[in-house]
């Protein structure tokens, strides 16, 4: 009897611990040799720029953790992602996985499906309104790259300042309109493994790291995605200062599923609201 007590109070523990457990953003580290634009290096470059060209749609199952300055939470959920289009998020919380928020994200407009209260929250999609519902204030391109797990490298060759290597890994400073940005390369992969986004003023304002990379068959090619995404922001307005936190983690997930298409119902019965006009949306 005292070891089948003992068994139960083992496995109590770790149950709790297991649910006790909260990811945050870890650190990076980044290569500090100067190097030149070589033709090999301007040829990874290109190579990394062009290697997500190929993805136009997830759907998958992940664990997301969000820490703030006032909150932090870890929800369960179903994202459905046509890039450049829509995406859906269906938010699962608490000890039993009951679904408490249906959102859809399109490029003007924001749906959430407040199951909590039974209401369904409609407005434009805002920096302020992601920042509402995720915790963090970033815009839709951004954000649907973020979930995919890529980064575009849009500017061109001469918009790289300088060049650095180091324990195997490469890194490029890119100047852009915004400012400039640092971008962490994995030269026998071939993929980015880390980025800073800095505004005119040179401050830190976006940081990202992608981990546990797999490999997968997408229109023909091999592309390779991070099972788990790390994600920073530090230009917050609605919760405080200080760094806004988003961790992913992929549980499974389908690249261009075949026939794959966005369903969004709109609730009936269900009071509508403005969605600029609320607060802070918990779905703990």
């Amino acid at each position: 009897m005292n070891q089948v007590r003992t068994f139960f109070v083992v496995i109590c523990i770790s149950i709790l611990a297991g649910c006790a457990e909260f990811r945050t953003v870890t650190e990076q580290d980044w290569p500090s040799e100067s190097a030149g634009l070589t033709p090999e290096l301007a040829l990874l470059y290109r190579e990394v720029a062009i290697s997500s060209s190929a993805l136009h749609s997830l759907d998958g199952y992940a664990d997301i953790w969000i820490k703030t300055p006032r909150r932090q939470e870890r929800v369960y959920s179903n994202i459905q992602l046509k890039r450049s289009e829509d995406m859906r998020i269906i938010i699962s919380a608490g000890i039993l996985g009951w679904p408490v928020a249906d959102m859809l994200f399109r490029t003007d407009s924001l749906f959430v499906h407040d199951m909590l209260n039974n209401r369904l929250l409609v407005g434009r999609n805002t920096p302020d309104n992601m920042e509402k519902i995720l915790g963090m204030r970033s815009g839709y391109e951004f954000l649907s790259d973020a979930l995919f797990g890529v980064v575009r490298l849009q500017e061109p060759l001469r918009a790289i300042e300088s060049v650095k290597t180091g324990a195997g890994k490469v890194s490029y400073t890119i100047r852009t309109a915004s400012g400039k940005q640092e971008v962490l390369v994995d030269p026998l992969t071939k993929t980015i493994e880390a980025l800073q986004v800095y505004d005119r003023s040179e401050r830190l304002v976006i940081e990202m790291h992608f981990r546990k990379f797999m490999t997968s068959r997408v229109a023909g090619a091999s592309v390779t995605l991070p099972k788990e995404i790390e994600l920073a922001l530090y230009d917050q307005r609605l919760e405080g200062n200080g760094a806004h936190e988003m961790v992913i983690v992929y549980d499974e997930r389908q690249l261009n599923p075949e026939g794959f298409t966005i369903r969004y119902r709109v609730p009936e019965k269900t009071r509508v609201v403005n969605l600029d006009r609320v607060g802070i949306l918990p779905w703990m």
